[in-house]
């Protein structure tokens, strides 16, 4: 197995070649995204949306985001794992704050985590850093943030407001992160913030003057189901539609008795099954004792694939 990256590689690569990432939130989704090249695995608290069915990124606690980092990292992936700190896990104290994220590290296997909001989380972002945990910063329509947004809208599309955003971002690069998210910024606001910091930045719906690019691995193979997606989505893929047919295909053959079939059954030898038919004609109702049995009622054929 190849050598996982770390956060200060990803921090090497600004301005290089772009950074592939996506989100994974169980050791299935993970080792699709590895095979498929991802360099940042997040597992996002978007989970609470497209795992979960909640109607916002609210809902999840600590304990759920630390189980299915600790799932997503059991995959084994060269790429980094980086832990989504959920809501109230970074807002209260410096000391929660560094005892949550410690226990993505510890509990959840993550080489990373990642927090929301801009100068008013430094005191948090440094406490983490000062614990020596990298953090990964996330500016612009921060889902965590939705109440006082007033909705899931773009941010920064006027000057102050983007000057706003703008400051945020050096402030979080000067205070150490490794990368930063922009999500749901208009693109010229992206650009300018990729040419000011020195750390890469990674666009969600941010343009494509970003150092990288990531969308929920959901969005990306079309398993949501919906044909509502988000403007700045593009599906790859319609796996929810493909795999309705395969079960529409299985429960037909179910129903037809097509399935199983001979070869996916499996078989006594026959001498073994006239004996145990001859026990159950005699036992009638009652059982049989039978210790000590031959040995060919014993031999139970394997069960690998």
């Amino acid at each position: 197995m190849s050598a996982r990256i770390t956060a200060p590689e990803i921090a090497a690569r600004k301005g290089g070649s772009p950074i592939k990432m996506t989100t994974a939130y169980d050791y299935p989704t993970a080792r699709i995204a590895d095979r498929a090249g991802a360099d940042v695995i997040l597992v996002g608290d978007s989970l609470a949306n497209v795992v979960l069915g909640m109607g916002d990124t609210l809902g999840v606690t600590v304990d759920v985001m630390v189980h299915h980092t600790a799932a997503v990292s059991r995959a084994e992936p060269r790429a980094l794992v980086v832990g989504d700190m959920p809501w109230l896990s970074y807002h209260t104290s410096s000391e929660d704050t560094v005892r949550n994220a410690g226990r993505f590290v510890r509990e959840g296997g993550a080489g990373a985590v990642k927090l929301e909001g801009g100068r008013k989380r430094l005191p948090m972002v440094r406490a983490v850093l000062d614990a020596e945990i990298p953090v990964m910063g996330h500016l612009g329509l921060t889902p965590q943030s939705v109440h006082a947004m007033g909705g899931f809208k773009v941010q920064g599309k006027q000057a102050a407001a983007a000057y706003e955003l703008l400051s945020d971002a050096i402030a979080l690069a000067d205070a150490g992160v490794f990368s930063i998210v922009l999500e749901g910024v208009p693109d010229v606001l992206a650009a300018i913030v990729t040419a000011e910091v020195n750390v890469p930045t990674i666009g969600i719906g941010a343009g494509a003057g970003c150092d990288g690019q990531v969308l929920v691995i959901h969005d990306v193979l079309g398993l949501g189901g919906s044909d509502s997606i988000p403007k700045f989505v593009r599906e790859y893929a319609r796996l929810a539609d493909a795999a309705t047919e395969a079960l529409k295909r299985f429960f037909a053959d179910v129903e037809s008795g097509a399935f199983p079939s001979e070869a996916e059954t499996y078989h006594m030898p026959q001498e073994s099954a006239e004996i145990l038919r001859d026990l159950v004609s005699s036992a009638g109702t009652g059982l049989v004792d039978l210790s000590g049995p031959s040995d060919d009622l014993l031999a139970d054929e394997s069960m690998e694939r």
